[in-house]
């Protein structure tokens, strides 16, 4: 009996799908497939469009203006190297770089430190726990300007309640953000202040992950408290702590809202605690020298791209991702 390829035995109409060997399938797939790519594209389009919008574009206008003079109405005229020429040679980009680089010196090793002894703490089984996490947690919640005007008013020289209790004891008055030498250890202190309890969050999160077996039988075998926390914390938790380290390390270089609101811009103390993003803004927007501001946003996007690229390199050797 002779099978027709386009009936079946009894002589019926075989369906189409099977009649082309399984193209319509295929054609049906394919037409999924594109309807698929099109709603992924669509969905990922405004996050794409954004991040050219606000961060691709900015990113080549500052490179583009670096090598041009920006005056009035960004007219531009091009200057090749002379804005980085300039840039070298200007004695208070060097300063300012100094002072960038002592904040993140001081501020960036406090901050791990302090955020990583909170932590623990908080781990315990203490009372009150709760109440501790929302306390230190405050001052990341608070908007920086707030905060920065309340550390000012406390270390006003005439009428600051750190004044105040100096001088209960005798010690007399203090300008703090007037002193050159005395304002930058001011704007640590608020810096350190304001970013303790973000970062404690995080590296509490990091512990709690921690499975409860390793301390139960490092107990077993009769390790101290001190032990157990270089011996399981501290080696567990290097994947977050590297986290903390990279994005504090990148927020203390752009440094600008504290140093901004607590120092006034006659102060005698501006050039000796200004950052780098400070001297950047005053250039753009109070001198208006644009090329030259894009030339040392250029020159601190490097730096922090070399000290990350750093980083990422030698974390191999330190932190313990298994």
């Amino acid at each position: 009996m002779k099978l027709d390829k386009k009936k079946g035995i009894c002589g019926w109409q075989m369906p189409f799908f099977l009649e082309k060997g399984g193209s319509y399938m295929k054609k049906t797939l394919s037409k999924r497939k594109r309807k698929d790519y099109i709603a992924g594209y669509t969905m990922i389009f405004p996050v794409v469009a954004g991040l050219g919008v606000f961060y691709f574009y900015p990113i080549f206008k500052v490179f583009y203006d670096s090598f041009h003079e920006v005056g009035a109405f960004n007219k531009s005229k091009w200057v090749g190297f002379g804005n980085y020429v300039k840039m070298f040679q200007d004695e208070v980009m060097w300063q300012a770089l100094f002072n960038t680089m002592r904040y993140v010196v001081v501020i960036v090793p406090a901050i791990i430190i302090l955020a990583l002894i909170l932590a623990v703490f908080l781990n315990q089984g203490i009372k009150g726990k709760a109440f501790f996490r929302v306390v230190y947690f405050i001052p990341a919640i608070t908007m920086s300007a707030a905060v920065a005007m309340i550390w000012r008013w406390m270390f006003n020289g005439d009428y600051g309640i750190i004044n105040y209790i100096l001088n209960i004891f005798g010690m007399g008055s203090v300008q703090f953000l007037s002193n050159p030498k005395l304002a930058w250890i001011a704007i640590c202190i608020v810096s350190v202040w304001s970013s303790v309890g973000y970062n404690m969050i995080i590296l509490l999160a990091g512990i709690q992950g921690i499975s409860k077996s390793y301390y139960e039988a490092a107990a077993i075998d009769g390790a101290t408290g001190f032990r157990q926390f270089f011996s399981i914390t501290l080696p567990l938790i290097t994947p977050t702590l590297f986290f903390v380290m990279v994005t504090t390390l990148i927020s203390t270089f752009q440094i600008f809202d504290t140093i901004y609101m607590m120092i006034s811009r006659k102060s005698l103390a501006l050039e000796a605690s200004q950052s780098m993003v400070l001297y950047f803004f005053r250039n753009a927007f109070e001198f208006s020298k644009k090329g030259y501001a894009s030339a040392l946003a250029v020159l601190l996007f490097v730096i922090i791209m070399i000290i990350t690229l750093v980083q990422m390199k030698l974390q191999k050797k330190w932190v313990n991702y298994e």
